[in-house]
C-alpha cells in the first residue's frame, strides 16, 4: 500500500499522498542485462478485465485466488471482499463493520480500510485497520456474508500484508506503522513474530506485503524499497533476516513467478510491475498498459493478475491481466 508522505488528495473519506508520485521520479531504471532462459523476461497481452467504482471506494488492495474461478480482492475504502470472475463480473461477498468513530483515528491514513487477504480451508480472512481497539485486526468471512473477528491487533498500528503459514498453522500479518510481523493462530492468539529493524518505516510505511516461498517468509518494506527474507525455524518462529532485493522504490506487494526465486513486484507510485532476480530488475508493465498505482499481484500458471487502486492517480482503479513470457 502506497509510499512516502502525504499531501492531500480527496476521495470522499479517502486522503492519499501525492508524494507517492514524487518518489516515482527517483525509481531506478530497468535492467537491460539478459535474463536466463529459464526465467520470465517480459509480459504480454495486458488486458483490463474489470474496472472499479472509485467513488464507491472500490480500491483493490490485496488479491488471492478465488474459491471458484477467478480471483478475490479486498476493496480498501469500501471495507469489502469481492470475487472477480474471468469475465470481469464483480460479486461483493461481505462488508466489514464500520468502526464506531468512523475510522478517522486510523494511523497515517485517517480512514478505515480492508488490507491483507488470505483464503484458507474454504474461508476468506482479511486484515482491517480502523485505529480502534475493538475492530482493528484479523476477520473471517463466513458463508452468510458476515464477518467474525478472529484476533485484535494494536489500534495504533496499520495491519497490511497477510499470509498463511500452513506448516505451522499461523497467519503472518505485517504492520506498516509499528514495523512488525505478527503471528496469529486460528484461535486468536497474537504474538510478535519479528520486529527486526529492517522492517521499520522511514517516515511513512514500513513492512508491507508478506509472502511465503521455499520455507522462508518474505516481507516488502515500502519506505526502504526492499524485500526481506526471514528464515522460519522448526517451531515456526522467526530466524535470521537478510535483504533479498533492494532499490525497489515504492514497492507495495509482490509474488513469486514459480521460476527459481524470481519475484514479480508492484511499484505503486510509478505504476510499474517489475521482475526481480539476483539483483537484476526488468520493468514489464507500466501505466501505458493500464496500471494505475498497482497494489499487489497474483501469479497463476504464467498469468499475472494485477489490481490497481488509483490511490494517487485518482483514475481507473482496475484489475489487469498479462502473460509472463520467457
Amino acid at each position: 500500500m502506497f509510499t512516502t508522505r502525504f499531501a492531500t488528495v480527496s476521495l470522499g473519506l479517502l486522503t492519499v499522498g501525492a508524494a507517492l508520485a514524487l518518489s516515482a521520479c527517483s525509481a531506478p531504471a530497468a535492467s537491460s542485462e539478459a535474463t536466463p532462459a529459464t526465467l520470465f523476461s517480459s509480459a504480454t497481452d495486458a488486458t483490463i478485465v474489470a474496472s472499479f467504482d472509485l467513488t464507491a471506494g472500490q480500491l483493490p488492495e490485496n488479491i488471492v485466488r478465488a474459491a471458484g474461478d477467478g480471483v478475490a480482492v479486498t476493496f480498501a475504502a469500501s471495507r469489502q471482499i469481492a470475487e472477480i470472475s474471468a469475465a470481469g463480473d464483480i460479486d461483493i461477498l461481505g462488508t466489514l463493520p464500520a468502526p464506531a468513530a468512523g475510522g478517522t483515528a486510523t494511523p497515517v491514513l485517517g480512514f478505515p480500510l480492508a488490507t491483507g487477504l488470505a483464503y484458507v480451508d474454504g474461508s476468506y480472512f482479511a486484515l482491517y485497520a480502523t485505529g480502534e481497539a475493538d475492530t482493528t485486526g484479523l476477520w473471517e468471512l463466513d458463508g452468510d456474508g458476515e464477518f467474525d473477528l478472529i484476533a485484535t491487533l494494536p489500534a495504533t498500528g496499520l495491519p497490511n500484508g497477510l499470509a498463511y503459514d500452513e506448516e505451522h498453522d499461523q497467519f503472518l500479518a505485517a504492520d506498516s506503522v509499528l514495523s512488525a510481523v505478527y503471528s496469529i493462530t486460528r484461535d486468536g492468539e497474537v504474538s510478535t513474530w519479528s520486529d527486526d529493524a529492517a522492517l521499520a518505516q522511514g517516515g511513512f510505511l514500513g513492512a508491507n506485503g508478506v509472502q511465503l516461498h521455499g520455507g522462508d517468509v518474505y516481507v516488502s518494506n515500502l519506505d526502504a524499497g526492499t524485500i526481506l527474507q526471514i528464515d522460519i525455524t522448526a517451531d515456526g518462529t522467526a530466524g535470521e533476516i537478510s535483504v533479498a532485493a533492494d532499490d525497489l522504490v515504492g514497492i507495495d506487494d509482490f509474488a513469486f513467478t514459480g521460476r527459481e526465486d524470481q519475484i514479480v513486484a508492484t511499484l505503486d507510485p510509478s505504476s510499474e510491475v517489475v521482475l526481480v532476480h539476483d539483483g537484476e530488475r526488468t520493468t514489464v508493465l507500466t501505466e501505458h498498459d493500464g496500471l494505475s498505482n498497482p497494489t499487489s499481484v497474483l501469479v497463476q500458471e504464467g498469468t499475472i493478475y494485477v489490481p490497481s487502486a488509483a490511490y494517487v492517480t485518482q483514475d481507473n482503479p482496475n484489475l489487469l491481466t498479462a502473460i509472463l513470457q520467457p
